[in-house]
């Protein structure tokens, strides 16, 4: 099922980047200057732990992506419609390698299993 679910991600992370190069026009810079932007969300560990992982599952979020690019088609606003489209493809591109929305315990510890060197906790 794991394999499914990965394979599930890689179809909408080529869907969202297929519709990103054929109908916005806006080049692999773009595309690649915004793609880890949500991981920056890291930074705010500087604060504590816990405002880091409310920015990082922010940040991660599809519900947040699937309303920023809402907003953006709606707004007619192709700047906004890009970072969701982006900050979407990101989190497909988390989900195909394993990384999901983080639990207050551990930065490990995910919806979708143990990750790193707790991965070990998931058997």
């Amino acid at each position: 099922m794991k394999n499914t679910l990965k394979l599930e991600e890689v179809g909408l992370l080529l869907l969202s980047t297929g519709y990103y190069f054929t109908q916005l026009d806006l080049g692999w810079g773009w595309f690649l200057a915004l793609f880890f932007v949500p991981d920056l969300a890291f930074i705010a560990i500087v604060i504590n732990k816990r405002v880091a992982t409310v920015a990082y599952n922010f940040m991660h979020h599809r519900g947040v992506m699937a309303l920023v690019i809402i907003t953006g088609y709606l707004l007619k606003n192709d700047i906004v419609l890009m970072c969701g489209i982006v900050f979407m493809a990101h989190s497909f591109f988390d989900r195909v390698l394993g990384y999901g929305l983080k639990y207050f315990d551990s930065f490990d510890h995910t919806h979708l299993g143990w990750i790193g060197k707790s991965k070990h906790k998931n058997g």
